[in-house]
């Protein structure tokens, strides 16, 4: 049985992707998550100062189970293999929460100014997804692959919103596809010149 929520943020953010999940996240008022959290608005604005915030929150809170998640045994693994590990164990998180990430995300396709606020925040953890996989995020090379990975789980999303089966086969397999092509095309992951190389032939 899952634990209920009991902290004030944990509350506010149950209440509000169950709300998004029962109706579009546009229709979501504050006081709406305030009543259904069983808090005053005082105590919502107080934990988060606005819709995007919660949002914020959920993305957040994703990032730590993915940190969480971290196998030092798996070291020694590819790195596109730890890095579909860490962005499955995202999705695993989203999961309990999967009609109400539907629904923002519907929404914030309709509104861009709101989608630009939480980007930063996105990036992030993107940046932490990378790192939780044992690869680098800092520098010119690591801005391009967490945008980069940015893309490829943007598009992930839609497909593993459309997933219904336990295993999450057809998301794992499109992640897996992507990450393949991202190599191929540029040295997105560690590595992936040196075998791109290596599996070229030589020049007679």
């Amino acid at each position: 049985m899952a634990k209920r929520p009991t902290s004030i943020p944990d509350k506010v953010v149950a209440a509000a992707m169950k709300l998004a999940g029962e109706r579009p996240w546009r229709e979501v008022s504050l006081n709406d998550i305030a009543d259904g959290a069983r808090v005053s608005l005082a105590q919502l604005h107080h934990a988060y100062g606005s819709r995007a915030a919660i949002v914020a929150a959920v993305m957040a809170r994703a990032d730590d189970e993915v940190l969480a998640g971290i196998d030092k045994d798996a070291a020694g693994e590819p790195p596109r293999d730890r890095l579909i590990d860490a962005l499955m164990r995202r999705l695993d998180a989203l999961t309990p929460w999967k009609a109400g990430v539907r629904s923002v995300l519907r929404d914030l396709g309709r509104d861009p100014v709101s989608a630009l606020t939480l980007l930063p925040g996105f990036l992030n953890s993107m940046a932490w997804t990378l790192e939780a996989a044992g690869i680098g995020s800092a520098g010119l090379g690591g801005r391009l692959r967490v945008r980069g990975l940015a893309g490829i789980y943007a598009a992930t999303l839609c497909v593993w919103l459309r997933d219904d089966s336990e295993e999450l086969g057809r998301t794992m397999a499109f992640l897996d596809a992507r990450l393949r092509q991202a190599e191929r095309l540029v040295p997105f992951l560690p590595g992936s010149r040196r075998r791109r190389a290596a599996a070229e032939p030589a020049e007679e």
